[in-house]
């Protein structure tokens, strides 16, 4: 194998996917995400020591998708959306105007 270091990298990713998409509760995803952060830990990885920090972190936020399988992705996008139109004029100096237009754009 060329690349070992990257195939591990690739795994463990595919690993993160699987505690998502195949985890039937919370508790079952608590003790696989644990045990994906362990291998994280372990793989000498360096490029993964802000996921691990992350994780650790975050983690109780991390598996409150699993009471109801859904994400704040909209959100996000709604909030690039923003962004980006913020960004088209340089900046808001008129917040009332700014809402107004945001309504008419994007509700």
């Amino acid at each position: 194998m060329r690349f070992p270091l990257l195939k591990k990298a690739y795994d463990l990713s595919l690993a993160l996917g699987d505690i998502f998409n195949k985890s039937k509760s919370k508790e079952g995803a608590f003790t696989k995400l644990g045990l994906w952060h362990n291998q994280l830990e372990n793989s000498g990885i360096s490029s993964f020591e802000s996921v691990v920090r992350s994780v650790a972190a975050h983690h109780v936020n991390i598996l409150h998708y699993f009471d109801n399988k859904s994400t704040n992705a909209s959100a996000e996008s709604f909030n690039a959306k923003l962004k980006a139109f913020r960004a088209i004029f340089r900046g808001v100096r008129d917040s009332t105007f700014f809402l107004y237009r945001v309504m008419k754009l994007y509700a």
